[in-house]
C-alpha cells in the first residue's frame, strides 16, 4: 500500500488550514479554526487513489517555526504550495522554491492560487498565463497547478488529488515541459507497448486490436464514438497517424503525448503498469525474473505452450514465407527486446544454429536455439518471454506467467562409482542435451560441428585452429519418431577450465573422443587426457571417433591401438566417420541415443573385468565367507562326533 504525505505550505494568511478544513468537512467553516491544523490521515476508502493513505500537514511559515517546517518538508513525499494574492504568489519564486532546494529536497510541488473567489475578475485561463506557467518554466520541480476556493468548495477535492497523482502518477518521468514531448524512455516504453499489442504486425492498430488493448488496459470497452473522436483528436497532427489499417505507432504516441499536456498521465502510468513497468520506466524485476529454481541433477526444458509461442513467433515474423527468418525480420522480431541474447552473439549467431541456403534461420533452428537457452540459462529465456510478451495460456491467472514456457525434467541420477553401478543407469527423460567434443588439434572438432549443421567443411589443407569456445545446436531424428535437441560444444582455450573443475561437468551428458584416424600422432592427446582428468570416466559416458576415415587409415603412436584401447576400456570401438560421407549424421543419433540411455557407455573402470567392479568383488568375497563359515561349523560337528 502506498502513503502519500502532503506537505501544505505557503505565507500567513494564504487559507492553508481553510483548505484542509473545507476537505474534511465538505464545507467551508466559518468559525475561527486554529492557525495550524493538527496532523491527517485519509484512509483509502475516502476519495484516494487505489490503495493510497493520504497524510496531510499543515505547517505554519512564522520564522520561529522555522525548523518544525523544515522538518516536515524533508519528510514529505509531495509539497502544497499556497498563495492568494499578489505579495504571496512573489514569495512564491523568491523565497519559497529556492528554500525547497536549499532543503535538497525532490519531491514534486503542486502550485495553488487560493481565495479565486475574491479575485473573480480574472479568469483561471489568464491566472495561469500570467501567473503560474512563468514560475513553472523557470522551477521544473512544480508538478500541476490550479486555481481554488475554500469558501465556495472551489476545487478543494481536485488539489489534494493532485498531490496524491504527483506521487502515484508523476509526470516528470513522462513528459519533458520545457520541450513539449514525452521523454525518451516513455516513448521507447509505448513503442515497445503498440509492438506487443500489433498482433498481426503490419504496422498498425486495428480497431480490434485498440478494443483487445483496452479491455486489458481499462478493464471496459471503448464505444465506436470514442475510437472515432481519439482517431480525429491525433489526426488533426498528421493524416498519417491514421489511416484504414488504424492507429500508426507515431499516432499511438501523439495520443499518449495528449494525455501528458491535458494533464491525463494517470492513463500513461495504468498502461505502462499493465505492461508491467516500474517507476524508473524499466520492466519489473519480477516480471523479467520471475522465482524459478531447477534442482540439482534437473533441466529446464521448453513445454509445448513455449515452443507453440516461439513457433508463432517465427511464423508471425517469416514475413515473406520462404521459411527463414533474414536480418530484418529478425531485427523486427527483437524490437521489443535489448537485442539478441548475449549467449547467441558469443556463439556467432546465426551461424550456429540451422540456416537455409540463403543463410536465414529456419524454424528447426530458431526452435533448437531458444532450446539451448533454456538449457544452458532458463533465466535469459524468462527474461525474453517477458520482453516478447508471452501470455500464459492457463485459465487461471498466475503472477508469473512467464514460468508456464518451461517444464523442469526428471533427476538424472548421478553415476555410482563402479563401473557396474553405472552400466545400470536407467534411460534419462530429457530432450535436450548437451556433448561435450574432446580431441588434439587439427582432429576434425570443427569440421564435425558445421557436419551437424549439414554445412560444408574447410577445403583440405585450410586448417585454422579453433580459439573461442563454440557451441552449435541442432535436432536429431531418433528411431521411432523421437526427437532430441543436442548441443555440441568445442571447448577450445576453456578446455582445460571446464575439465578441471567437475561441477562445470554437471550439464554435460556425453564426452566425445575425437581423433585424426590418418595422422599418427593424433589419438595420443586422448589417453594423456583421461589420465589428466582420470574424474571424467565417472561423470559421463563416452564416445570415441575417428575423423577423416576417406583418407588412409595410419597406426597411431600409441602403446595400443584405438580399437584395443576401447576394448580395454569397455566401450565400443571407435566410429570412423568422414564429413564426405552422407553417413555422418548417424554419428549424431549414435551420440544422442548414448545420452539419452548411457548405461554401457560408461569407461570401465582401474583394475576391473569387464562387467564386474567393486559390487562384484564384495559379492564374492561374501560367497568365499560364507562357505568358509559352513565348512567351519561342519568341521566342528564332525571334531564332537570323533570324540
Amino acid at each position: 500500500m502506498a502513503t502519500v504525505r502532503i506537505c501544505v505550505c505557503g505565507d500567513e494568511g494564504t487559507g492553508k488550514s481553510s483548505l484542509v478544513t473545507s476537505l474534511v468537512k465538505d464545507v467551508f467553516v466559518t468559525t475561527k479554526i486554529q492557525p495550524t491544523l493538527p496532523q491527517i490521515t485519509i484512509p483509502p476508502s475516502i476519495g484516494t487513489p487505489e490503495n493510497v493513505t493520504t497524510t496531510i500537514v499543515d505547517t505554519s511559515a512564522l520564522p520561529h517555526e522555522r525548523a518544525e517546517l523544515n522538518k516536515e518538508i524533508r519528510k514529505s513525499n509531495v509539497i502544497l504550495l499556497v498563495y492568494s494574492d499578489h505579495y504571496s504568489y512573489e514569495r512564491v519564486a523568491l523565497f519559497w522554491l529556492p528554500h525547497f532546494r536549499s532543503l535538497a529536497v525532490n519531491v514534486p510541488v503542486v502550485l495553488c492560487a487560493n481565495k479565486s473567489d475574491l479575485n473573480k475578475n480574472t479568469s483561471t485561463d489568464q491566472v495561469i498565463d500570467d501567473e503560474m506557467l512563468p514560475v513553472m518554466a523557470e522551477f521544473k520541480e512544480i508538478d500541476s497547478c490550479i486555481r481554488t476556493s475554500a469558501r465556495e468548495h472551489h476545487n478543494i477535492n481536485e488539489v489534494f488529488f493532485l498531490c496524491q497523482k504527483a506521487v502515484t502518477d508523476p509526470i516528470a518521468p513522462l513528459y519533458d515541459s520545457k520541450e513539449s514531448a514525452l521523454k525518451p524512455a516513455c516513448v521507447s516504453a509505448l513503442q515497445r507497448i503498440f509492438y506487443l499489442c500489433d498482433q498481426d504486425q503490419d504496422g498498425y492498430l486495428s480497431d480490434n486490436e485498440i478494443h483487445a488493448f483496452q479491455s486489458r488496459c481499462f478493464g471496459k470497452p471503448l464505444s465506436d464514438l470514442d475510437l472515432s473522436v481519439i482517431k480525429s483528436s491525433i489526426q488533426k497532427y498528421s493524416e498519417d497517424f491514421v489511416t484504414d489499417k488504424g492507429i500508426s505507432q507515431p499516432g499511438f504516441i501523439q495520443l499518449n503525448k495528449l494525455f501528458a499536456e491535458k494533464g491525463r498521465h494517470e492513463t500513461i502510468w495504468l498502461i505502462l503498469r499493465t505492461f508491467h513497468y516500474n517507476e524508473s520506466l524499466s520492466l519489473q524485476s519480477g516480471f523479467l525474473c520471475p522465482k524459478f529454481d531447477v534442482p540439482a541433477n534437473c533441466s529446464a526444458e521448453l513445454s509445448p505452450a513455449g515452443y507453440r509461442f516461439f513457433v508463432d513467433l517465427f511464423l508471425l515474423h517469416d514475413k515473406d514465407n520462404d521459411g527463414g527468418l533474414s536480418p530484418s525480420e529478425l531485427s523486427t522480431l527483437f524490437a521489443p527486446t535489448p537485442g539478441l541474447p548475449s549467449q547467441w552473439l558469443e556463439n556467432g549467431f546465426p551461424s550456429c544454429t540451422v540456416r537455409n541456403d540463403a543463410g536465414f534461420v529456419t524454424l528447426q533452428g530458431w526452435l533448437a536455439q531458444w532450446s539451448m537457452t533454456t538449457f544452458l540459462s532458463p533465466k535469459a529465456t524468462l527474461a525474453y518471454l517477458a520482453y516478447f510478451g508471452f501470455d500464459s495460456p492457463l485459465p487461471s491467472y498466475s503472477p508469473h506467467p512467464t514460468t508456464s514456457a518451461f517444464t523442469v525434467t526428471k533427476p538424472r541420477k548421478r553415476p555410482p562409482r563402479t563401473t557396474a553401478g553405472r552400466r545400470r543407469l536407467p534411460p534419462v527423460s530429457r530432450n535436450v542435451l548437451q556433448a561435450f567434443l574432446l580431441g588434439a588439434p587439427n582432429s576434425g572438432k570443427s569440421t564435425l560441428l558445421h557436419a551437424f549443421l549439414s554445412r560444408p567443411s574447410s577445403p583440405p589443407g585450410a586448417y585454422c585452429p579453433t580459439l573461442s569456445p563454440s557451441t552449435v545446436v541442432n535436432t536429431v531424428e531418433l528411431p521411432g519418431g523421437k526427437q532430441a535437441t543436442l548441443l555440441l560444444s568445442e571447448l577450445a582455450s576453456h578446455e582445460a577450465a571446464i575439465l578441471a573443475n567437475p561441477a562445470s561437468l554437471d550439464k554435460c551428458d556425453i564426452l566425445i573422443y575425437a581423433y585424426d584416424s590418418s595422422d599418427p600422432h593424433s589419438f595420443a592427446h586422448i589417453p594423456a587426457l583421461r589420465e589428466k582428468y582420470k574424474h571424467l570416466d565417472e561423470c559421463c559416458p563416452a564416445i570415441f571417433v575417428a575423423t577423416k576415415a576417406d583418407r588412409d587409415r595410419v597406426m597411431q603412436d600409441w602403446d595400443v591401438q584405438p580399437e584395443a584401447y576401447c576394448e580395454g576400456l569397455g566401450v565400443g570401438k571407435p566410429l570412423h566417420v568422414s564429413v564426405e560421407w552422407g553417413s555422418v549424421q548417424e554419428l549424431f543419433v549414435r551420440v544422442a541415443e548414448v545420452g539419452l540411455n548411457p548405461g554401457n557407455a560408461f569407461v570401465k573402470g582401474v583394475g576391473e573385468e569387464d562387467g564386474e567392479g567393486q559390487e562384484g568383488w564384495m559379492g564374492w568375497w561374501i560367497a568365499v565367507g560364507a562357505v568358509g563359515v559352513v565348512a567351519a561349523a561342519a568341521l566342528g560337528m564332525w571334531k564332537r562326533m570323533s570324540a
